[in-house]
Order: structure tokens, then C-alpha cells, then sequence
């Protein structure tokens, strides 16, 4: 899922594991209609409350008002799709942010990811867009492999795009944000503006606004792209004339190409090396303050420690400690490259852009002839 220019924590939005369990929680049960016994009938005195729609909401209304002007949108339209949209309390508690000294650990983080269910669907979902993702590959310069890693991570090939209705979690997140979280009146603010590019981009595409479904923050199909993301980098690549991240294949597979692209991925360039230390030369913490922005040339890096080995000694472009947790266990460590930093531009995340790395490269052995 695409948070372009927030900070959201990883994966856990989002995709793989966390939809699939949202989605079997967020279903209702069939137990009684299989079973052929009646259904229990709910006491009137814990009755479910009617839901609460934006209608209702003056904030909402006024909000409408104004992006129909600005947006020169029929203004009736923009309030009845808005009047219709419900405040779902579980979206607004999944935006809590973990818990404070929560471990991080890229062990247990990449054994959600590179598993065996995920790998054959992966296998098979290239084996079906082999001639998609040769042609990405070649137009974009943005390997096959990262393409797949990162539809992969993201839906599991479109098992789990997500159960709620976009129109109910962007307008919970746009005016019932959670005020508890530190950053609140921002991330308010981020999802009233992807509110209004939802709500512009289905109006200009003709798709239902009350039909689409998507993850609790509001992305959407296979690559798990926000609306403003969709509107910006999204193509049609099967040519049909109109984009569906929903039902084409070659549509996901060239508008995550196109979008690495945009962000300024490197042709050939590796996505990082192995690393390792010389205890003797070692200053940790300066190759650890860029975080993972690229900022070392290969002379300066190694100046301060960190040793290279093979290729990466002639490395043209800048380099980055990269640190990844692994609970009580010693940190991994890996030297990334501008290509490195391009991958966590679709999540912000160092362990999600090493997972679809991984998980996409361990794909594309699994097909190779041995």
C-alpha cells in the first residue's frame, strides 16, 4: 500500500497476513445456515446500533460543498456519495500506532512473506504474465523479479485486497481519525486529500464509489495503490483504454513498474550488497544517522568501517547502512544503493523492501531451469 509522503509502520496496514486476518474477522458467521438450525435471535436490549453515516457529519458536508467547486464536480453527487459513507470504528483503531519498545525482528518479519503458500502462488502468477512482466521489464527497466515481490507481499496475488469499502475508510480516517495518535491532525489531513482523489477519480472513471473495496486505510487492488497513487502512476498496459488494478494483471504488473520508474529507479543497478565490520576502523552510529538514505560513497563507507567485498568495492553511486532487528538476536545488516531506497518509497520500510526483494528473487530461482 501506497502512504506517499507518510510514515505508516509496515505491513502492518496491510497486506498478506493482516488482510487475510481482517478478512475472516470481518466476515459474519455461517455456522447456522450450514448446520440448518435457526438463527439466535439478538436481545432488543443489545441491539446493533444503526450505523453512523457522514450525512449527518456538518464537517463532511461542508467538505463536500467545497471539493465539488473546487473539483467543478456536481456537488448533489459529491454529497450523496459522502452521505452514504459509514465511520467503521476498527479502521480508526488499527491506525493506533504500535506500542512503544514493540521489538522489531527481520527474522520473523520475512518468514510471513517468503513461505510456501505465497511462493507457489508466486510461481504461478509469473507463469501467467510471463510476456507482462517481460514486457514491464523491458519498458521500464524494473526487474520482473521486484515487480512480483512486490504484488506478492502486497495482496498474495490478489487473495486479499482488502474487506472494506474505501468510501467508509477514507471518510472515517478524514474526519474521525483517532485524536489520540501523535501525528493525528496530519494523517487527518493526508486522507481528506486522498477522499478527494478517490472520490474525483471515480467520478472520472465512472467506477462505483459505494462498490470498491480495499484495506482499512483505503488502497486498492492488487498493488494496493492509495487513490492519489492510482490517479498519479497507474496505466492502462493492456491496452484496453481504461486502467483496472482489480481484475487486469498487465495493468498491476506496468503500474508497479511505472511507479518505481517515476521514483527514479536505477537499470542494472543492484539493490544492495552484503556487508560486514572492521571492529578496529568501525563508527556505527555515523554510518547508522542517514537512516537509509544513500549518503556514502563507497570510500567514505568503508572509511568508517563497513567492509565490501566482490562488486560492491566498485560501486558508481552512494551506499547506506541498512539495520534490521532481529529481537534479542544481533541486528542484519546490509549495504543498500539508491535502488534500495527506491523500494521503500512504495512502503516506507526497510524490512518491506528487503522482504519484496527476497521474496521475489526466491520466486524467480524456484522457475529457473536447474
Amino acid at each position: 500500500m501506497i502512504f506517499e509522503g507518510q510514515r505508516f509502520s509496515p505491513v502492518r496496514r496491510i497486506f498478506g497476513c493482516t488482510l487475510l486476518g481482517l478478512s475472516l474477522a470481518g466476515g459474519g458467521s455461517t455456522a447456522s445456515a450450514q448446520s440448518g438450525s435457526p438463527a439466535k435471535v439478538r436481545p432488543a436490549s443489545v441491539a446493533k446500533q444503526p450505523a453512523f453515516t457522514y450525512g449527518q457529519h456538518p464537517g463532511a458536508m461542508a467538505f463536500a460543498d467545497d471539493l465539488a467547486s473546487r473539483r467543478n464536480l456536481d456537488s448533489d453527487w459529491v454529497r450523496q456519495q459522502l452521505a452514504q459513507a459509514q465511520r467503521i470504528p476498527t479502521v480508526a483503531r488499527l491506525m493506533a500506532p504500535a506500542p512503544s519498545g514493540t521489538p522489531k525482528n527481520w527474522a520473523a518479519y520475512r518468514a510471513r512473506f517468503i513461505e510456501p503458500v505465497r511462493l507457489r502462488a508466486g510461481q504461478r502468477f509469473w507463469e501467467n504474465n510471463r510476456n507482462a512482466l517481460a514486457r514491464a521489464e523491458a519498458e521500464f527497466g524494473v526487474p520482473a523479479s521486484l515487480i512480483v515481490g512486490v504484488i506478492g507481499v502486497e495482496t498474495r496475488y490478489g487473495q486479499h485486497t482488502g474487506n472494506f469499502r474505501v468510501i467508509d475508510a477514507l471518510t472515517t480516517l478524514a474526519f474521525d481519525f483517532p485524536a489520540s495518535h501523535p501525528r493525528a491532525e496530519a494523517r487527518a489531513a493526508f486522507f481528506k486529500s486522498e477522499l478527494e482523489q478517490f472520490l474525483s477519480l471515480t467520478q472520472r472513471t465512472g467506477m462505483d464509489p459505494q462498490a470498491l473495496l480495499g484495506s482499512y486505510a483505503g488502497a486498492m487492488g492488487w498493488p494496493q495503490f492509495m487513490p492519489s497513487s492510482w490517479a498519479k502512476y497507474a496505466i492502462d498496459f493492456d491496452g484496453d483504454g481504461k486502467v483496472d488494478l482489480f481484475n487486469s494483471t498487465a495493468d498491476v504488473i506496468g503500474s508497479v513498474a511505472n511507479y518505481f520508474k517515476v521514483f527514479g529507479w536505477q537499470t542494472g543497478q543492484p539493490t544492495h550488497y552484503p556487508v560486514s565490520f572492521d571492529a578496529e576502523t568501525l563508527d556505527k552510529d555515523a554510518l547508522l544517522a542517514p537512516d537509509i538514505l544513500p549518503t556514502f560513497s563507497v570510500a567514505s563507507f568503508t572509511a568508517k568501517g563497513a567492509v565490501l567485498e566482490g562488486a560492491a568495492q566498485q560501486h558508481p553511486g552512494q551506499l547506506a547502512l541498512v539495520e534490521l532487528e532481529n529481537g534479542t538476536a544481533p541486528p542484519s545488516y546490509v549495504a543498500g544503493t539508491q535502488n534500495f531506497y527506491v523500494v521503500t518509497r512504495y512502503n516506507w520500510s526497510s524490512y518491506y523492501a528487503l522482504a519484496v526483494i527476497e521474496l521475489g528473487e526466491t520466486i524467480q530461482a524456484l522457475l529457473e531451469p536447474r
